[in-house]
């Protein structure tokens, strides 16, 4: 048990610093922002996957109660393999220290999953007061698409099920038609790619241990990778120059498209569309895809192996 604690806990520590930072630092997601979220959430989930396992190894080794239920009907040589009964004193420290960091990760995870769905509903309660008054018999405030009597030009989306499209009046004033369907393209790009979540989820992570550099870097990354995803959406339908200028025209006013868009994003994206960088071979897209969903089986992988070998 001890050797499948320390194998769990480097890697664990290898895929919150040293890949991470790699990963972070690594030019080729501009290249398959789709594929680089994929290759994100692997790197996350291997990590947390390495603290449950070795979570529950420790909680096994501490508890006879969480032994017999896990090792009840296995054979006599498999509970033996692990060696449970000899845990040494840092282990169970260890064991206590990732159980106060699940306990905190889920209380935080939790806490975000409320305020997401109260600002959704506060949201929805704004759009319906802002939303114009239509003539009687008419479904209002039903179609995917909402415009509001508004000076600046904006179109964002509202998550939820279904989801909601809204354009302000100066947006269609200002953008040609191609330009607009461009936007909303891009728009419903994030919607159906439920970006939203991963956008929760990555912040909260970041939130709830802010000095782990993979989940930091996580939040980072995934607020550029679905822009940049949703970019590419909208450049395949509507061509890569119009979402450049539909971005630009929309953005002249304060600088953003969306609510986690900087300015600096914002030059980034509109280079990145006049100059659309090369995109990946498909062998080199089934590679990484394939190694990234390999990962999270590693520590599955170091857990069973005792047992597996006690059984053959």
């Amino acid at each position: 048990m001890t050797g499948c604690l320390l194998l769990l806990c480097v890697l664990g520590v290898a895929v919150a610093v040293p890949v991470a930072r790699a990963l972070n630092r690594a030019v080729w997601p501009e290249r398959g922002p789709v594929l680089g979220l994929w290759v994100w959430q692997c790197l996350v989930a291997t990590a947390l996957l390495s603290c449950l396992t070795a979570l529950v190894l420790g909680l096994a080794a501490g508890f006879r109660t969480v032994r017999d239920h896990l090792f009840g009907s296995a054979p006599p040589g498999v509970v033996a393999a692990y060696r449970l009964s000899s845990a040494p004193a840092w282990a169970m420290a260890l064991t206590l220290l990732l159980a106060a960091g699940a306990a905190w990760t889920v209380a935080v995870l939790v806490g975000q999953l409320g305020a997401v769905r109260r600002a959704r509903g506060a949201a929805r309660a704004r759009l319906r007061e802002r939303a114009p008054e239509l003539p009687a018999g008419l479904p209002a405030g039903r179609g995917p698409l909402l415009v509001l009597e508004e000076e600046h030009p904006d179109v964002w989306w509202v998550p939820g099920s279904p989801f909601r499209l809204v354009v302000t009046t100066g947006a269609l004033h200002r953008l040609t038609d191609r330009q607009l369907d461009a936007v909303l393209t891009h728009e419903r790009g994030h919607a159906r790619a439920r970006h939203d979540w991963l956008l929760q989820v990555s912040a909260a992570l970041a939130g709830a241990l802010p000095r782990v550099l993979l989940f930091t870097h996580f939040c980072e990354q995934t607020h550029r990778l679905v822009e940049w995803a949703a970019d590419d959406t909208a450049a395949r339908h509507c061509g890569h120059v119009t979402t450049a200028l539909a971005l630009i025209e929309l953005n002249q006013h304060r600088g953003v498209l969306s609510h986690t868009s900087g300015r600096r994003l914002l030059d980034d994206r509109v280079n990145r569309l006049l100059t659309p960088p090369p995109t990946l071979r498909r062998r080199q897209r089934t590679l990484i895809a394939g190694a990234a969903a390999l990962a999270p089986l590693l520590p599955l992988l170091i857990t069973f192996a005792p047992g597996i070998d006690a059984l053959h």
